[in-house]
């Protein structure tokens, strides 16, 4: 047994006595995505069936609600444990679960429901996931993030790879609004990850643990005053600002062009969850086989500047090819480098901060920073498009602006100390 908890330790870049942590984050972020992914391609559908022409409007709801959303959950963080902040999240979106299940069951004001979806889908994902990393960040050391922070993303890919999967089965057999209730399910296994890594984090030594599970303290605007008061986090902000932004105007075409060429809700749902499922297998084989070994050899910016340099070269083809097989291509292709390589490098550049920015200031980062790229993008390639403007030439736009956010990305990783894993032999 011991033998083969040292092979195991060993294909996936951990101390022993890293095994146990490092399952239960794997399973945490495992049954949180699978939740989610029960639920996205329903989103998707929704998009459409809300109005394409009313996903500008959607973006911005989504934005202003993150807005009223996080200064309480500053509020709350400056107050509470950490356990229990995490437990009030999880309970609330529960609740909120139930919720739709039940406005879902009363077929009444559909439109206003699918949009209504829509944006607390879109919160609901950023706003969960954020806080997952920021739990991350507070448990591991920088030198433990940049071993381990690849594979516990596996664990939300191979959870990304079975919730479309659930979909699928699922509606054979129960209407669409009974996935709510198995997506709570799944919440309420989060809580139980939750529970083992608090319980471990306490057992660790002195030096390590600190304060941890201490409430922050400071105002309930405190996380936007450190976001603006640093340089380093403003840059994070930056690099943030240009995935979103690039990202909403793909989202944008592509549904705008699938909505073109398929004429039903099920071929068109159909499509979104099959490309959900083929971009979640091949992020997952990258988080299994590659992503930890590459930033082992090469560091975090190897895995930062992946998504500049891939969408450079994505919007010259879409310059000169706009059809629907470029931008579906591109899209999986930046979602693999986003989920297997850019986002556990990003998560990686918050294990250097304070515990406050860790939780605070990164919320923001993550929720309104993020929504707030995708809702001007929204209303500024529509207003564009209402001149005249195309798609290829706002793709030309784009290519010399991906110059400036390789050089942000490569920035961002130098402000990330290598150093010795000094935790070795610690914990």
């Amino acid at each position: 047994m011991e033998r083969l908890r040292r092979s195991v330790a060993r294909f996936v870049q951990a101390e022993p006595q890293e095994i146990w942590p490092l399952a239960w984050s794997f399973g945490y972020f495992f049954c949180l995505l699978c939740g989610y992914y029960i639920l996205r391609p329903v989103r998707d559908e929704m998009a459409i069936q809300g109005g394409v022409h009313n996903l500008p409007w959607m973006m911005t709801g989504t934005f202003l609600t993150l807005l009223a959303v996080t200064p309480l959950f500053g509020w709350l963080s400056a107050r509470y444990s950490r356990y229990r902040l995490l437990l009030a999240v999880y309970l609330f979106f529960i609740a909120n679960l139930v919720g739709l299940y039940l406005l879902m069951t009363g077929q009444q004001y559909i439109e206003w429901v699918a949009r209504g979806f829509f944006v607390w889908l879109s919160v609901f994902n950023l706003f969960v996931v954020s806080v997952f990393w920021s739990f991350m960040a507070d448990l591991f050391t920088p030198a433990q993030g940049a071993r381990l922070f690849g594979m516990i993303a596996a664990g939300g890919s191979t959870g990304a790879l079975f919730g479309p999967l659930f979909t699928t089965g699922l509606t054979y057999l129960f209407p669409v609004p009974v996935l709510m209730l198995v997506s709570a399910l799944f919440l309420l296994a989060c809580i139980g990850c939750i529970y083992k890594l608090e319980a471990w984090s306490r057992g660790r030594t002195v030096s390590y643990r600190e304060n941890s599970g201490e409430p922050l303290g400071g105002g309930f605007l405190a996380g936007i005053r450190l976001v603006w008061s640093s340089p380093y986090l403003l840059g994070i902000c930056g690099y943030l600002t240009f995935l979103t932004m690039t990202a909403t105007f793909l989202y944008f075409e592509q549904v705008r062009l699938v909505a073109e060429h398929f004429d039903t809700p099920e071929a068109r749902t159909r499509l979104f969850s099959t490309l959900d499922f083929a971009t979640n297998v091949l992020t997952w084989l990258t988080q299994l086989f590659i992503t930890n070994r590459v930033v082992a050899r090469y560091g975090l910016v190897a895995s930062l500047l992946f998504l500049p340099v891939v969408s450079l070269i994505g919007f010259l083809g879409i310059a000169l090819w706009p059809g629907l097989v470029v931008y579906v291509s591109f899209s999986v292709l930046r979602r693999v480098g986003e989920y297997a390589l850019s986002k556990p490098a990003r998560e990686v550049l918050f294990t250097v901060v304070s515990r406050e920015e860790k939780y605070k200031a990164k919320n923001f980062i993550d929720t309104a920073i993020s929504r707030a790229g995708d809702a001007s993008t929204g209303w500024l390639v529509s207003g564009i498009k209402a001149l005249g403007v195309t798609t290829a030439q706002i793709s030309w736009v784009l290519v010399p602006l991906m110059f400036f956010w390789a050089w942000l990305g490569r920035w961002l990783a130098g402000q990330v100390p290598p150093g010795p894993s000094v935790e070795r032999g610690d914990i």
